[in-house]
């Protein structure tokens, strides 16, 4: 079993910087690839962006082509997602999610990490 934890997540003004991180713990191998989603208050989970483990390659929501990046440090068993130019509409709580088939996006995901809260301000 893997189990994810995010940090980095916290109040920032609008055009500002953050770096989520997501910490896999566990038994970490093979083609596993790991999404950022974000969730709205009343509204349903949006997968933002993936980065998969099998070839490097990565995936981006329109709404944040462009100003996020997605890396991952395999030593580290990290994936961090910079997310620069924020915008109040960024606010949301954010999770990841680990994939065993290694899609990038995948159709479901198997792990999923507690959140962590974004806030821009404006």
């Amino acid at each position: 079993e893997v189990q994810l934890v995010e940090s980095g997540g916290g109040l920032v003004q609008v055009t500002g910087s953050l770096r989520l991180s997501c910490k896999a713990s566990g038994f970490v191998y093979g083609d596993y690839s790991i999404a950022w989603f974000r969730q709205h208050p009343g509204k349903a989970r949006e997968e933002v962006s993936c980065i998969s483990r099998r070839d490097g390659s990565t995936w981006y929501a329109d709404s944040v082509k462009g100003r996020f990046t997605i890396a991952s440090d395999h030593a580290k068993n990290t994936v961090h997602l910079q997310m620069n130019s924020l915008k109040p509409e960024d606010t949301a709580a954010y999770y990841c999610a680990g994939d065993w088939y290694g899609d990038c996006p995948a159709k479901e995901y198997d792990d999923w990490g507690q959140g962590t809260q974004v806030t821009v301000s404006s």
